[in-house]
């Protein structure tokens, strides 16, 4: 199993969310995070001054899928998510090591 962690830009959220149940993901984790990567933010003019925004909205998804599922779902998010401009955002894929549903004690590919 595999851990897929994505970071997008907000407005993103539901394409990828589409794109990811059309591979077959049945659930995923969303967060609101805020993050900066290589630009370290950018500058904005409000009221005729200007300030500095160094950590920039996100939406983090996280989804664990099959070994064999993992690549089709990066493609899918890399191509739901990207718009070409700065910012679109990283994808990490992790080893999942075990996974156990809580409620009926089921572990790895059937808790998920």
């Amino acid at each position: 199993m595999k851990l897929i962690t994505a970071v997008i830009k907000p407005f993103k959220l539901e394409e990828v969310r589409e794109a990811l149940a059309a591979c077959g993901v049945s659930g995923m984790t969303v967060t609101e995070v805020k993050g900066f990567g290589r630009q370290k933010g950018h500058t904005e003019l409000y009221r005729g001054a200007e300030y500095e925004v160094d950590f920039l909205p996100k939406m983090k998804i996280e989804a664990v899928v099959g070994d064999a599922d993992s690549a089709r779902c990066v493609e899918a998010i890399v191509n739901a998510a990207r718009t070409g401009k700065i910012g679109d955002g990283k994808i990490f894929v992790t080893e999942v090591e075990k996974a156990v549903r809580i409620r009926t004690g089921e572990e790895d590919d059937s808790a998920v």
